[in-house]
């Protein structure tokens, strides 16, 4: 089940709005073969599974079959994976997790109907993690968002001049890049967009000729006043959106950024505390981002947690140390709270990565 969800991962993003499976095909304690869901539309991760199995001259008969989540039981872009499983006369069925999708649930049920065995529950935690994403897209309005963090061991994102230098290892940096590869919009604060003239895009090796960049977001009660000095504004304006206050977003400046092609979106709240949750949903209905990529500084990243919209966290620790008590820190914003009530995360996963250890964190 774990060579499963590993295998699962390979498709995230690409299989969206539908889940990351993955399936593994065992027989006489060995693995016969793999597969999983490659891109929405196409066959699901036991067909894939069993078409590798057939391709490779592997009668899966009898064999137990390994799969992340339940096998769908109902006609979609694709036949039930149920009845695939049946017709290729697979003797077990180990599930990770029974899927929450009530359309295609009832494959446990289909699959032990026509005598085949089937454990349900093995890495189910890890197995829930995967369609974490799905679960979100099935019950709110609202795009999946990863809020990625870099800080050095006590905490600092940068030094007290706020000048751009990077905190985390060239490693590091790669996996923010593949990141940005997952997304269709990379969000950062008005103090990073002002200090670091960020261009927001992803500049990973190997992108199809086909790529899109994701939109670049801004979330500030600021508006620039000479856009021109800005790279994401220069290159490529018709990407960028803007998301501020209601005030701001009538005001001349707001004027200006429209007739260049980029959006402004007015969100309820005041400066300082804007309800966020309105440009996240209108991220995924109206740009059609499912996934988002949160990179602000400290500010942003608490209010985007405290307000309940950080889906996933991403945080890499740099082996460093800053020791400068006026050096910004990775959260920030809150007044005097006591330990009692500290954020509490789940540690999902814990990753060295270069020099740098990266930890993803999920709501308990």
């Amino acid at each position: 089940m774990a060579r499963a969800v590993e295998l699962a991962r390979r498709g995230r993003g690409a299989t969206a709005p539908n889940p990351c499976v993955g399936a593994v095909l065992v027989r006489d304690g060995q693995v016969a073969a793999e597969g999983w869901h490659t891109r929405f539309g196409k066959p699901h991760a036991e067909r894939e599974c069993l078409a590798a199995a057939r391709a490779s001259g592997v009668d899966p008969r009898g064999a137990t079959m390994y799969v992340t989540l339940e096998p769908c039981n109902h006609h979609g872009k694709t036949p039930p994976c149920t009845e695939a499983l049946i017709e290729a006369g697979v003797a077990e069925v180990v599930v990770g997790t029974r899927d929450p999708n009530p359309i295609a649930a009832g494959g446990v049920e289909k699959l032990q109907a026509h005598g085949i065995k089937v454990t349900v529950g093995v890495l189910e935690r890890e197995c829930r993690d995967l369609i974490a994403d799905f679960l979100l897209w099935q019950q709110t309005h609202s795009s999946y968002n990863i809020l990625k963090m870099a800080a050095t061991l006590d905490g600092k994102i940068a030094a007290a001049s706020r000048k751009p230098e990077p905190v985390s290892c060239p490693e590091s940096f790669a996996r923010v890049h593949a990141l940005r590869a997952l997304v269709g919009a990379v969000i950062v604060g008005g103090n990073t967009f002002y200090a670091d003239d960020p261009s927001l895009t992803c500049r990973m090796d190997g992108l199809p000729e086909d790529f899109v960049q994701p939109f670049g977001v801004v979330i500030s009660s600021r508006l620039p006043e000479d856009p021109s000095r800005f790279t994401l504004l220069r290159d490529r304006p018709e990407r960028a959106i803007f998301m501020t206050s209601q005030t701001a977003a009538r005001s001349p400046q707001a004027d200006v950024l429209r007739r260049r092609g980029t959006s402004v979106w007015p969100l309820p709240g005041r400066a300082g505390s804007l309800a966020l949750a309105c440009g996240f949903e209108r991220l995924r209905y109206d740009c059609g981002c499912h996934y988002t990529l949160c990179e602000g500084g400290g500010r942003l990243a608490l209010a985007i947690i405290e307000q309940g919209l950080a889906d996933e966290v991403i945080h890499f620790v740099a082996p460093r140390i800053l020791g400068d008590d006026c050096a910004p820190a990775a959260y920030s914003g809150r007044e005097a709270p006591t330990m009692g009530q500290a954020l509490d995360f789940r540690i999902a996963e814990c990753e060295p990565v270069g020099t740098d250890l990266m930890l993803t964190l999920r709501n308990r």
